[in-house]
Formats: structure tokens, sequence, C-alpha cells
């Protein structure tokens, strides 16, 4: 991205009263937006927990990682009488750890479904953000093989097939609106840098070389992760 233009992308983002609710992947996020801001020498107040009376980005955390439907009730008071109380714009992010290999994706999503309902009556000003879950790197070679084999499955596959069922059903039901793909930016272009096969059908990961655990973004995966964003909330 040509300098001028993430300056503007960045101005026109810091002009809007923004919140994210999140957890540690979030986090990964918004570090890479302050290291965009700072790239582009634009003041862009980002705080945590902070009153949205001005534009900026506010955050917080929600509910607790494993429990995903505990977040997504947990966001409308977020918006109607805590931190995000006047945002412009609003989004909540799953994390990976919020999918196991025995996830309902459909039900989890139907759960979604319900509080983006609850979030348009509640805050009818607010215009949501629609994240899609991240994922995991997945367990490859030898171990892998075995794991599959005569095992319970390989690490990470499982879970990313439950990632994928429920990002496909948000995409499909908000694509057209405002999405941010986290889980396309991790993956690669198109979703198909890191894939895998598992029962005869392929599936995204996240690229080995966006992180440095498996699951968390690294330097390189925040700014991916950031600039992505930043395009959607300068929209």
């Amino acid at each position: 991205m040509a300098q001028s233009s993430l300056e503007n992308q960045l101005q026109r983002a810091a002009a809007k009263r923004v919140f994210f609710a999140h957890q540690s992947v979030g986090q990964n996020v918004l570090d890479g937006l302050a290291a965009l801001a700072k790239e582009g020498h634009v003041a862009w107040r980002i705080e945590e927990n902070g009153a949205l009376t001005a534009p900026g980005l506010g955050h917080a955390r929600v509910g607790e990682n494993g429990k995903p439907a505990g977040k997504l009730e947990a966001f409308p008071a977020l918006l109607a009488t805590g931190p995000g109380k006047g945002a412009e714009l609003a989004l909540v992010k799953l994390c990976y750890v919020d999918f196991s290999a025995d996830t309902d994706a459909a039900a989890l999503f139907a759960r979604y479904q319900a509080m983006v309902k609850q979030v348009e009556a509640s805050a009818p000003g607010v215009r949501l953000v629609h994240v899609t879950a991240p994922l995991t790197t997945v367990q490859t070679g030898l171990k892998g093989w075995l794991k599959n084999t005569v095992g319970s499955g390989a690490y990470g596959e499982r879970e990313n097939v439950k990632r994928h069922e429920y990002n496909q059903a948000l995409r499909a039901a908000y694509g057209a609106g405002l999405l941010f793909d986290l889980a396309q930016v991790e993956a690669g272009e198109g979703g198909g840098a890191c894939r895998f096969t598992r029962e005869g059908r392929s599936y995204p990961c996240l690229r080995p070389e966006l992180t440095d655990d498996g699951g968390h973004l690294n330097a390189k995966g925040q700014q991916e992760a950031a600039r992505a964003l930043l395009e959607v909330l300068a929209r």
C-alpha cells in the first residue's frame, strides 16, 4: 500500500467512532493497527475501555475464551451501556479457541444471528462489521499422518473444519456488507495459500509464516490483518 493511500485510509478510519470486542488475537490486530498509524504518521486514538465521546477506536475484552456463546451474549450490553456506547461501527471477534472438534457451527452461527438482531433493535445507530473466526496451523509430517491414521486427528484439522463451517455461514449471510475476513487473510490470497485435506475435502488453515505459536499473529500476521481491517473501517 502506497504511503499516501495508507495515510488516507488511516485518516478516514480515525475520524470514526469504532468499538472492537475481542480477546488475544484481537489484541494482535490492534497492535498491527497501532503500528500502521505510526507508519502513516496519523494520530489515531486507540484506547481500551475508553468512552467513545469522540472519534477513535475503543476496545474491550469480551467474555471468556472457550465460551463463544457467552461472548455473543455480552456484546450487546457493551454497546448499550458499556465502553461501546456511542459507536458508529462495532465488531466482536470470536477466537480460535472458541471452536473445538465438537463445536456445532450451525448452532453457534444461529446465536450470532440472534445477537445481530438484538444489536439492531437496541443500538440502531450502530453498524456492525462482521468478523470471521481466526484459524490455526495444522500438524503435518509423520506425526500428523499417524494421528490422522490411528489417532484422533492431526492438531488443528478438525477444529479448523468447524471454524470454516462457521465462517462460510457468516460470509453467505453478511458478505455483501461490512466483512473483515480475518480467516481469509490468515489462509492467504483467496483462502488458498494454506490448505489441508480432510475426508476428501479441502479446508483453509493459518499460514505458518504469520504465527510463532500456531494461533496468535506475529508481526507479519499483525500487519496483514491490520491492513485488511483498515480497508473495511475506512470505507
